[in-house]
């Protein structure tokens, strides 16, 4: 028997650093406030913003699809960058509500921009999907995969929401946020912190599967009243109760790796879920005072997988930060899974979203 000769292993390649070289984002055009919410759901203005501290948020009009809002958010992002789309090599679409399972929506994308025969996939990760994408993007990079990859984060929870349900209705909102991912010469990105408890798979979840759907349709085919879609449920007060008593852990860990303590972050961004939360979290974490916080769902609402991209990129168009302080990121949702590291904040684009 002939011993198989070994193949001789290529040199690793050489670790780099990466960071964010430019960020963009795109809102639908409807603004949808609060007093066309209130009524389906037996509620107030007030007891929408003391719950939740969202004044309004964006539904997608029919031409706003997930591809076109992603497609545009990623246009703003390369301007930010100020690069070509040419010069992308890899695309990480996060997003957890496209009405069809296949194929990717990544390829589509990156040709959608001129760059076919790329490295492009989706993620589902629910709102943690964003970070857990730039998680990725980081990884591939440093590990000399890829050069420059496009990390997108967007939904259209709208189609998802049921107007009645009193927990969601008033939550949920339409977004596309996106980043260029690329090597630099300084740390851009920490090490990522990240995890799933699936204890609480049931805490934010689909009503029910497609294919029970699809039965429903079936059995009433010819006449009668066409069955609901599935819609997005959630356990409000048990996913309160969980972020209010793990994410402290989950942000610590984010600030180790990136050798730091909370009195070194300038900026902090935790995921647009609900301001009560932000508010726990910020008090725990005992950040400096001139802390610059996101609050981006008081007028975007909850955009799941866009929401940690669509925040960052309101709070440096809007001046309240700017590129190159230090932000800690934490993003968490169905899973219950999170994700989140310390970034550099990079430019935005001078057109407006």
């Amino acid at each position: 028997m002939t011993r198989a000769t070994a193949i001789a292993a290529p040199p690793a390649p050489k670790l780099q650093h990466t960071a964010i070289l430019g960020v963009g984002a795109y809102r639908p055009r409807r603004e949808v406030p609060n007093a066309e919410i209130v009524d389906a759901i037996d509620s107030s203005d007030e007891w929408i913003q003391s719950r939740s501290g969202i004044k309004s948020r964006r539904f997608a009009g029919e031409d706003e699809t997930i591809l076109m809002m992603s497609v545009e958010a990623a246009k703003d992002a390369l301007r930010a960058a100020d690069m070509e789309a040419d010069q992308i090599d890899g695309v990480i679409i996060a997003t957890n509500t496209r009405m069809v399972f296949g194929p990717s929506m990544a390829p589509q994308v990156a040709l959608a921009l001129g760059r076919n025969n790329i490295a492009a996939f989706d993620i589902t990760a629910g709102c943690s999907g964003f970070s857990t994408a730039l998680a990725n993007a980081d990884s591939l990079i440093r590990g000399g995969t890829l050069r420059n990859v496009l990390v997108v984060g967007v939904e259209r929870l709208s189609d998802f929401v049921d107007k009645h349900d009193r927990t969601c209705a008033f939550i949920f909102a339409d977004g596309a946020g996106a980043a260029v991912v690329g090597p630099s010469e300084e740390v851009g990105i920490g090490a990522v912190s990240w995890g799933a408890d699936g204890n609480f798979t049931n805490a934010i979840y689909q009503d029910k599967d497609f294919s029970s759907f699809f039965d429903e349709v079936e059995e009433v085919r010819g006449g009668a009243d066409i069955p609901e879609r599935p819609y997005i449920r959630m356990e409000g007060r048990q996913v309160f109760r969980w972020c209010a008593t793990f994410l402290l852990g989950a942000c610590q860990e984010a600030l180790t790796k990136a050798g730091m303590q909370a009195s070194d972050i300038e900026v902090f961004i935790p995921h647009q879920a609900n301001i009560r939360i932000t508010q726990v979290l910020t008090k725990a974490l005992e950040l400096p005072e001139d802390v610059v916080i996101a609050e981006d769902i008081v007028t975007t609402g909850n955009t799941s997988a866009a929401s940690i991209p669509l925040a960052m990129e309101e709070l440096i168009r809007s001046g309240k930060a700017k590129p190159g302080q230090r932000a800690l990121v934490m993003a968490f949702g169905s899973g219950l899974a999170y994700a989140g590291q310390v970034v550099t904040l990079p430019p935005v684009s001078d057109q407006d979203a």
